[in-house]
């Protein structure tokens, strides 16, 4: 969790960020052409990472364990979303070159900006920006690294239903930052942004929409849920529609990477036991207001230390195994 800043200091950099908001070359006025009018993912594949964990893993066991193996490429077939956060040295050029890969294939990309400052708030993914002022040039260079290109693009998970860690001044800051995010990334006139709204267990709908309008969804493609999460897909339909009939009839995705058997009785989060994969991820969702069925946290990346995990993010073939298992592949 970054260090709380001096309250002066948090005044100039909000006050900088609705000034950085004004300058930026018409995005404003270009946002009712910059979102697409249709479901994004149809006619289009989703992009699948050649060099995924799961595509190595599988190298790894062909000749020593050929059956796990065999689940291992089943997985790396799937289209995964691809994450973007400090870890990175130059994220605009992390993003152009994921957004090349696609376009040479004809495929859309699915990428995450997870950056936000005090992310988690000291949680077992703490992280992000060091600054709001350091938040808005990654995100601008996030934007400059899509160019015109298509594009999914997911925001921040958890920053907007997790924003009750943090004080009054800080929850504030920290919509003034989502509201730059969805507009700088929306002057991509070729990309579906999608503001994360958490799942039906951590908010009403009724407080998640209110969030929502505040942190500039009407300027977004919509919103996403269950992100990282494990809520059946129906429930998440029906918690999603709640949500849109509150925000302009917004449509929205839902994060099916480990949602297979629904939840643990006590609702784990972090590496939960026992769960599987749910629906191979699709535009081709049959449900009104669904653009698609995606797996944006890739199933095997740990949650955190617990359950016998590694450090948030790393992979864990063993959890990824069993995932495809129980889901019966």
């Amino acid at each position: 969790m970054t260090a709380s800043c001096p309250r002066g200091r948090r005044a100039i950099w909000v006050i900088a960020g609705l000034l950085s908001l004004a300058l930026l070359p018409s995005l404003a006025t270009a946002q009712a052409a910059a979102q697409p009018s249709g479901n994004p993912f149809l006619g289009v594949p989703i992009y699948v990472d050649p060099g995924s964990n799961a595509h190595h893993q599988a190298d790894l066991w062909r000749r020593t364990r050929p059956v796990d193996a065999a689940l291992m490429d089943k997985l790396a077939a799937q289209p995964e979303a691809l994450w973007f956060g400090s870890w990175g040295t130059d994220v605009r050029a992390d993003v152009a070159v994921r957004v090349a890969a696609a376009q040479a294939v004809g495929a859309l990309p699915v990428l995450v900006a997870y950056n936000i400052p005090r992310r988690e708030c000291g949680g077992l993914a703490a992280g992000g920006a060091p600054s709001p002022v350091a938040y808005q040039g990654w995100i601008a260079a996030f934007a400059a690294g899509l160019g015109q290109a298509k594009a999914a693009v997911v925001v921040e998970p958890d920053a907007l239903p997790g924003i009750d860690c943090l004080r009054p001044a800080q929850r504030r800051e920290r919509i003034a930052l989502l509201r730059y995010a969805v507009t700088a990334l929306s002057g991509d006139a070729n990309a579906a942004v999608y503001l994360d709204a958490g799942n039906r267990g951590w908010r009403s709908a009724r407080a998640m929409a209110s969030l929502l309008r505040k942190a500039g969804v009407r300027r977004a493609r919509g919103f996403a849920v269950n992100v990282s999460n494990f809520d059946p897909t129906k429930r998440e339909i029906a918690y999603g529609r709640r949500i849109s009939r509150r925000v302009g009839g917004k449509p929205f995705v839902i994060d099916t990477s480990r949602n297979g058997v629904g939840p643990t009785r006590d609702r784990q989060w972090c590496n939960p036991p026992g769960r599987a994969l749910g629906a191979v991820p699709t535009g081709a969702t049959g449900a009104r207001r669904v653009d698609a069925f995606l797996w944006i946290k890739p199933p095997g990346e740990s949650d955190g230390r617990c359950h016998g995990g590694p450090p948030a993010g790393a992979w864990w073939p063993d959890y990824a195994l069993g995932l495809a298992r129980r889901a019966g592949w």
